[in-house]
């Protein structure tokens, strides 16, 4: 078991970015089946007020560049982002992904593809 981690562990980590991307049903369905799993909202503190996903939460991508691990204290639950358009989602992925959380998604398109 200790080695199926170990490579787990490894293609987690170097996996190609275009597999962290899943459409808004799939994070639902992992989010139902994870309970340790985190929607994560990186936009503006104003654009959330505006409308946000049920049971997102909201941390900015500029507080995310300065305090991930004090935010988002495991590394290892299933962490889901989502912007507006998919960009800040995309840098915020990179971002952590630097920083060693391991099991990353970001919606696709973010909020403006659901529509």
């Amino acid at each position: 078991m200790k080695i199926y981690e170990s490579i787990k562990h490894f293609f987690r980590k170097y996996r190609n970015s275009e597999e962290n991307n899943i459409d808004y049903e799939n994070a639902k369905t992992i989010l139902k089946n994870d309970k340790q799993a985190i929607l994560v909202d990186v936009r503006s503190p104003q654009e959330y007020k505006e409308g946000h996903l049920d049971g997102s939460m909201n941390y900015p991508l500029y507080d995310l560049e300065r305090n991930a691990e004090k935010l988002l204290k495991s590394k290892e639950n299933t962490i889901i982002i989502y912007c507006q358009s998919g960009s800040r989602s995309q840098r915020a992925l990179k971002l952590l992904q630097e920083q060693g959380y391991t099991n990353l998604y970001q919606i696709e398109g973010g909020l403006d593809n659901m529509k």
